[in-house]
């Protein structure tokens, strides 16, 4: 129950507080889905690492974060990195251990997906560009 009202109350605060602002920031990663109801773009700001031609993050809440939803629906993606752009297509991988792969992404992100997260599953997005 506790871990039902934190989603809840961290949900509220990204969707109308954090992302819109965020979001707003040049140099602010972006995860572009495509809504798997809308089929409008969906963006979403967010952490993680690229590696070679390959870009690594974590959700925090797993299969309930609606952009895993969408990616489920579309793997399709984009990636926002320093302002550029980068089509990929992403892939869920619930076999990855999403502690360790925190410990490898950028520590201020990781941080606040270890805090928050109550369902983490590790996210890679293929470069095709």
């Amino acid at each position: 129950m506790a871990n039902e009202l934190r989603d809840r109350i961290t949900t509220i605060f990204q969707k109308h507080v954090a992302n819109p602002l965020t979001r707003r920031l040049p140099i602010q990663t972006l995860l572009e889905t495509t809504g798997r109801k809308s089929g409008e773009p969906r963006r979403t700001p967010l952490g993680g690492s690229r590696v070679g031609d390959q870009f690594w993050f974590v959700s925090e809440f797993g299969e309930k974060s609606q952009y895993v939803k969408n990616i489920k629906a579309n793997p399709n993606v984009r990636v926002r990195l320093n302002g550029r752009w980068h089509n990929g297509v992403a892939h869920l991988l619930p076999d990855d251990d999403p502690h360790a792969r925190l410990r490898e992404l950028p520590q201020f992100n990781s941080f606040g997906v270890r805090t928050f997260g109550t369902n983490l599953l590790t996210i890679r997005v293929d470069f095709t560009e």
